[in-house]
């Protein structure tokens, strides 16, 4: 068969998102403190773009005129070239007027004291740093002892060989050990130990406990049998009764195996809830936190009648000011989009609002997106990195979302619900008589009427990061 060229017409449809449109998209699923960033950012590069209180003063016929310059998409329309009014905004998605004005006062004081906002801790690196400026080594002992902190790990380990600390300084390892010992009784007392085992002697002799052999000698060579609690052997081998060994047992459990482990690596990151939710009388206010987002508008340029000098600057212009728009639009759409979301979860979580934790229900993000009409994927950007502030607690968005468990009736039980359970149950336990997992899957029947398997009963422990009823278990 001969080949041959040819020209074909075909059409084919094809998903096209315009830049408006993704950025409308990415604005969903940033959090309050992006979000924030992103409204500076804009009113940097953008000059049409201005922050302050809603006016009218954009002509109408300066928008008609950029809707027939530039494009005729109905996304451009004259409403959407009008400023924002954010205030009528917050009335109109408040949950009731009377709700959201008598609150209005109140939201400062049920935030956290402000202190705590700013509250910092130094990290392990500067706060060691500090003390080694502060010390009498000279300047040799002094480059030992940095290139010692920087080979620190987070938990306030030495990663490095006394070798390798040598090399790097150009010292011998005799020099760099003088050093460490002296960076080892730093605060943190224990730091730059290679081990948990070497951390605890060095506090033990800071502390001048180093005179007892059978402290020592617990430490040197019995920290898995005192772990795992298996405290007959040694009572047999060092002849003591159960109080002596509750003493040893005392001060070492008082010792810190993790030095660096109170150290944060940075500034702590205050999370500021993006929606409140109040219970007034035998209703639910839901209020949007605006604050400290700036309040968008157009530039009164936008009035103004400009000379362009070329059509580009006119051009540039106009598409400036349609991106000034549609940011305040996509702005207005997430705040109710957000706004829906939280009044759907109030509706479908009523009873973990009433109740607490133990009465969350199962709920996935399709229930959300059948009750307000959305699709599945808008629903999870609006709850990635957002939090409600409730009368139980500050909670991410994404842990109404869970898993459910069928009761013998046929309706379910949220796994979080059971979760909260497993540990209300451990905490009154008797310490001598730890509950079992087979015990708590009994438990949790009698009370949820829900058939469960010790597995999973041990999977929802170990996600609470609690221990095994062996490991729990004090024989004194």
């Amino acid at each position: 068969m001969a080949l041959e060229l040819r020209q074909q017409l075909k059409l084919n449809q094809q998903l096209f998102m315009t830049p408006q449109l993704q950025q409308a998209i990415r604005l969903l699923q940033l959090s309050r403190l992006e979000l924030l960033e992103t409204m500076q950012q804009e009113l940097q590069e953008n000059p049409f773009l201005e922050e302050g209180p809603p006016e009218d003063g954009v002509d109408s016929e300066t928008v008609e005129d950029l809707r027939r310059d530039g494009t005729d998409d109905d996304a451009y329309g004259r409403e959407l070239n009008r400023n924002a009014d954010w205030e009528d905004y917050l009335g109109e998605f408040a949950s009731t007027p009377r709700l959201s004005q008598r609150h209005e006062t109140e939201l400062p004081d049920d935030i956290a004291p402000l202190e705590t906002r700013y509250a910092a801790k130094p990290t392990l690196e500067s706060h060691l740093l500090w003390q080694l400026r502060l010390s009498a080594m000279n300047e040799t002992q002094k480059g030992i002892g940095e290139a010692i902190i920087g080979n620190l790990s987070s938990s306030g380990y030495l990663q490095a060989s006394l070798k390798e600390i040598a090399e790097l300084t150009s010292s011998t390892p005799e020099e760099a050990l003088h050093v460490l010992e002296r960076v080892q009784l730093f605060d943190p007392v224990g730091v730059a130990a290679h081990d948990a085992k070497e951390c605890l002697l060095i506090q033990i002799k800071n502390l001048g406990y180093d005179r007892d052999p059978v402290l020592v000698e617990l430490v040197q060579s019995h920290l898995g049998d005192l772990e795992a609690r298996r405290y007959k052997p040694l009572l047999r081998k060092f002849r003591l009764d159960f109080e002596d060994l509750k003493e040893y047992l005392s001060i070492i459990q008082s010792l810190d195996p993790l030095p660096g482990a109170s150290f944060g690596g940075g500034d702590p990151v205050y999370i500021s809830p993006d929606v409140y939710v109040y219970k007034i009388d035998d209703e639910f206010a839901i209020l949007l936190n605006d604050e400290d987002l700036p309040q968008l508008r157009l530039s009164s340029l936008c009035d103004a009648k400009i000379n362009y000098s070329s059509e580009k600057e006119k051009e540039y212009c106009n598409e400036k000011i349609r991106a000034a728009s549609w940011l305040i639009k996509s702005l207005q759409q997430r705040q109710r989009t957000l706004y829906k979301v939280m009044e759907s979860i109030v509706r479908q979580q009523r009873e973990f609002f009433e109740h607490g934790i133990t009465k969350l229900v199962p709920l996935i993000l399709k229930d959300i997106a059948d009750d307000i009409d959305m699709h599945e994927s808008t629903i999870s950007r609006i709850t990635t990195n957002k939090y409600a502030a409730t009368p139980h607690g500050m909670f991410e968005l994404k842990f109404f979302f869970n898993s459910g468990l069928e009761l013998e009736d046929g309706n379910q039980v949220a796994s979080e619900s059971v979760k909260a359970l497993i540990k209300n149950f451990i905490s009154e336990e008797n310490p001598c008589t730890p509950l079992s997992d087979e015990r708590l899957a009994e438990m949790l029947k009698e009370a949820l009427q829900v058939n469960i398997a010790r597995r999973t009963v041990a999977k929802y422990r170990t996600a609470l990061d609690i221990p095994s009823s062996s490991k729990r278990k004090k024989h004194f």
